[in-house]
This record gives C-alpha cells, sequence and structure tokens, in this order.
C-alpha cells in the first residue's frame, strides 16, 4: 500500500492508495465529479506538471503538490532543500595579473557576484563568486602577480 502527502497551501492530507480508490468519483467530459458526504464537488485540471496539480474544484483555483513515500523519506532526511553554497577563500585560477578588485573587507556577496579581474594570457577574466559569503580581507593589491592556486580575498 502507498501512502501519499497532498499539500494545499499550507494545509497537509495525508492518503493511502486504498484510500484513493474508495473514492466516489466519476469522470465525465473532462471533468471529474466527486461525492463526499452528501456534497457534490466538480473538478477541472487545469495543469499537471510533474508531482504538481492545478485544479478548479467548484469555481476555485488550487495548486495541490503530491509527495509519495520517496518524496516524504527524502524529506524527512533533510534532502528536499538544495545545499547553501558558502565562499571560501578566493583563489587564483591560474597565474596573471590582478587588474580590478571590486571588493573589500566586510563585503557581503552573493553567488554570481563578480569579485576580481584577472588577466592571464593576454584575456581578461572575471572571477565571480560561487556562494554567498563576506570578504575577510583583500590579500593583494591591484596589480600583483599571482601565481595559480595563491589566495587572492579571504572570505568568512
Amino acid at each position: 500500500m502507498q501512502n501519499y502527502k497532498a499539500k494545499v497551501g499550507q494545509q497537509t492530507y495525508s492518503i493511502s492508495d486504498k484510500e484513493v480508490e474508495a473514492l466516489d468519483l466519476v469522470h465525465r467530459n473532462g471533468l471529474y465529479y466527486f461525492l463526499d458526504n452528501n456534497e457534490n464537488y466538480k473538478i477541472e485540471v487545469i495543469s499537471a506538471e510533474g508531482k504538481t496539480l492545478k485544479l478548479k474544484i467548484n469555481n476555485t483555483i488550487h495548486t495541490i503538490q503530491i509527495a509519495d513515500e520517496v518524496d516524504q523519506l527524502i524529506e524527512k532526511m533533510g534532502m528536499d532543500k538544495p545545499a547553501e553554497i558558502k565562499m571560501t577563500d578566493v583563489k587564483a585560477p591560474m597565474p596573471g595579473l590582478i587588474l580590478d578588485i571590486m571588493v573589500e573587507s566586510g563585503t557581503e556577496v552573493k553567488a554570481g557576484d563578480p569579485l576580481l579581474i584577472l588577466e592571464a594570457m593576454k584575456m581578461e577574466n572575471v572571477i565571480k563568486a560561487v556562494g554567498d559569503g563576506v570578504v575577510k580581507s583583500v590579500l593583494l593589491p591591484k596589480g600583483a602577480t599571482v601565481e595559480k592556486n595563491e589566495v587572492i580575498l579571504e572570505m568568512e
């Protein structure tokens, strides 16, 4: 027996496949009709993408997210959220010349923010943040020559 969770807004409902099979649900002309405690519900499927359904139930639109047992286990283990990437020290990816440094001590950076420009083999390379962090200190000045893997910025 398979167990599911359906999340509608902030409310979560648990239901098994046996309970789904036992529902008084009728499909006719592209619509579903559902009877529960002597109340009728007309259901129209607006969209279904993966495990997210957008349903129109009695003229009210609801977005429903379905989680099967595997999804629930992944959530229970805390693996349902992407890991935050924390910035580590910024090292020169190749030997070169620092043309510009766009940050200073105390600057908060987000993933993708430009940090510095490094000239190598007559090309200017913009070195960007790979994660979020705060610049602890700038170890080398603009105009400095660096070797591969030399630390340019210390991060907190």
